[in-house]
C-alpha cells in the first residue's frame, strides 16, 4: 500500500525544509510513501525551495499560479496523489509527522475509512499552551458541526485527517480557504464512512510566527457547515444524488417493496443495492446477498449492515463470470430482486440468463424497470440508462431467458407527467429534490393502483419464476 502525504504550503520558507525532513524521517514500515506539496502562490521564496526539492525523495511539487487558499491547495494535492491512503500535513511544524503511525492504526486494522487526529483528547506528548479564544472557537465550531452531522468529534478543525482512496475520490471539494475542514467533515458524514479519532500532540504557533487563520475563517466555517451538511454526492454522479434523494422517501420505498414482498423466499440476492433503500426491508431474511458494482456503494452497504450476520455484501458484474456463478450457486438463492438496474446493463438478455442460472429451481424474480420508451430523455441519459421498456417486449425478453412470467404490470402513473416535463421538456439532468419530496402527497393516488392496474406508468414490475 502507498501513503500519499498532501502538504499545502503558503509562504513557509522558514519551515518547509524542516517539515519535509521530519516527514521523510518517519518509519512507515511496509507502506510506500509519496509526498505531494502544493505551493499556493507563495511570495517569500518558498517556490524557489520547492523547485529545488521537486523530484527528490518521492517529492512532487505543484505550483499554483496564484494564491487560492488552503482548501484549493488540499484538493489539488489530493487529485494529484496516487496513494491508497491520504493524509493532510500542514507545512508549519504545528503537527508532528511522528503521529502518522497512530493516525494510520484504525485504518490498517480495518476499523475505519477516515481518522481524525484530535488535539483535545489528551496526547501523552501534550500541546503548546497558546490562545484561549482560538480554543473556544474550535470547540464551538466542532459543536456546531456535530449538531448538523450527528457525529461526536472532539476536534473537527484538526489538520490531521487520514482517508482511504475511496473516500478521497468522492469528496469533490469546493472550499477555497479554511472551510475545507468542515466541508470534509460534512461529506464523510454523509458518505456514512466509518470515522475514528485518535489523540495527537500539537505545537501551535503565534501570529508572529506565521499563523494565518482568523475570525473571518470562523464565519466561513459556519457558512460551510450550513451549505454542506445535507450534501448528497459529487455533482457529476447523478445516480448517487438520485438515490440519496430517494432514500428520504421511506413511504414510497415501502410501497414499492410491498408490491413484491409476498413473492420473496428466504434467501435473497439483490442486484444493484445502491445505498440500501430496499435492502433494509428484507434484511431480516434467512440470507441476503446485497450487491453493487460501485465501490462506494459497497463500502456504505458494508458499514450499514456489518453487524447483521445474515447479510453479505458483495460486488458482482453482470453478465457473471464462471467464478461468480459458482459463488452464488453456493448461496442457494431462491429469490432475486433487481430494481431499476437492468436498464443500466447493455446486455440485458445475458443478465437475465444469469439470473436464471443462479436461482434454485422454482426460485422467484422480482424485476422493476423504467417503462415507456417515449419518456426517454436527459434524465435517462444522465442516469446512464440504455433504454426504457415496453410491456410486451419486456415480457418476451424475460420469457426468452427461460423464466415463467407470472405478471407484468405498470406502476406509478402519477410520475409520468413529471418525468416527461423534467426530462423531455425542461431537459434537466437530475430530478429536483422538492419534486421528489412531493411523492408523499401522491401516495393516495398510488394506493389506488393496488385495486385497478393502470394502463401506463413510470415503471414496469415483472414477477417471474424459474421452472
Amino acid at each position: 500500500m502507498k501513503l500519499s502525504i498532501v502538504m499545502p504550503a503558503y509562504n513557509e520558507r522558514q519551515t518547509i525544509r524542516e517539515i519535509l525532513a521530519q516527514v521523510l524521517a518517519v518509519d512507515l514500515g511496509d507502506l510506500e510513501r509519496e509526498i505531494v506539496i502544493v505551493d499556493d502562490g507563495s511570495t517569500d521564496g518558498t517556490r524557489d525551495i520547492l523547485r529545488e526539492l521537486d523530484g527528490k525523495n518521492g517529492v512532487r511539487v505543484i505550483l499554483q499560479t496564484r494564491n487560492m487558499g488552503k482548501g484549493a491547495a488540499v484538493w489539488a494535492g489530493m487529485r494529484a496523489s496516487t496513494g491508497d491512503l491520504v493524509v493532510i500535513q500542514d507545512a508549519d511544524l504545528e503537527y508532528d509527522p511522528e503521529e502518522y503511525r497512530v493516525l494510520l492504526g484504525p485504518i490498517l486494522a480495518g476499523k475505519a475509512e477516515v481518522v481524525y487526529g484530535s488535539r483535545f483528547l489528551g496526547s501523552p506528548h501534550g500541546h503548546r499552551v497558546l490562545y484561549f479564544w482560538h480554543t473556544v472557537g474550535n470547540r464551538l465550531l466542532t459543536l456546531m458541526s456535530n449538531v448538523f452531522t450527528d457525529l461526536n468529534l472532539s476536534d473537527m478543525e484538526t489538520c490531521y485527517k487520514v482517508m482511504t482512496r475511496g473516500v478521497v475520490d468522492r469528496l469533490d471539494l469546493r472550499s477555497q480557504r479554511f472551510g475545507v475542514e468542515p466541508e470534509i467533515t460534512c461529506k464523510v458524514a454523509r458518505m456514512r464512512a466509518r470515522i475514528y479519532e485518535v489523540p495527537i500532540s500539537y505545537n501551535g504557533r503565534t501570529y508572529e510566527e506565521g499563523k494565518k487563520i482568523g475570525l473571518k475563517d470562523a464565519f466561513q466555517a459556519v457558512w460551510t457547515i450550513l451549505k454542506y451538511f445535507r450534501w448528497e454526492a459529487p455533482e457529476s454522479d447523478v445516480g448517487a444524488i438520485t438515490l440519496r434523494r430517494m432514500s428520504e422517501l421511506s413511504v414510497y420505498n415501502r410501497w414499492i417493496h410491498e408490491r413484491f414482498e409476498p413473492w420473496l423466499g428466504s434467501r435473497v440476492l439483490e442486484v444493484g443495492s445502491g445505498v440500501g433503500n430496499q435492502t433494509r426491508f428484507f434484511a431480516d431474511k434467512e440470507r441476503v446477498v446485497a450487491s453493487d458494482i460501485e465501490p462506494h456503494y459497497v463500502r456504505e452497504l458494508l458499514n450499514r449492515f456489518e453487524k447483521q450476520g445474515n447479510v453479505r455484501v458483495a460486488s458482482f458484474r453482470f453478465p457473471l463470470t464462471e467464478g461468480d456463478r459458482a459463488d452464488l450457486g453456493r448461496e442457494r438463492i431462491d429469490s432475486i430482486v433487481c430494481l431499476n438496474v437492468l436498464e443500466h446493463i447493455e446486455d440485458d438478455a445475458g443478465t437475465l440468463a444469469d439470473f436464471l442460472r443462479v436461482l434454485q429451481p422454482g426460485g422467484h424474480l422480482a424485476l422493476l424497470v423504467p417503462a415507456l420508451p417515449a419518456l426517454y430523455g436527459t434524465l435517462d441519459e444522465n442516469l446512464r440508462h440504455y433504454r426504457r421498456y415496453e410491456k410486451g417486449a419486456l415480457a418476451t425478453l424475460v420469457a426468452r431467458a427461460g423464466f415463467a412470467v407470472e405478471s407484468v404490470r405498470y406502476l406509478n402513473r402519477p410520475g409520468v407527467l413529471g418525468w416527461w416535463v423534467n426530462s423531455r421538456l425542461l431537459k434537466r439532468r437530475v430530478l429536483p429534490k422538492r419534486q421528489l419530496g412531493a411523492f408523499k402527497w401522491l401516495m393516495p393516488l398510488l394506493r389506488a393502483e393496488e385495486k385497478t392496474e393502470p394502463s401506463f406508468g413510470m415503471s414496469l414490475l415483472v414477477l417471474a419464476r424459474k421452472p
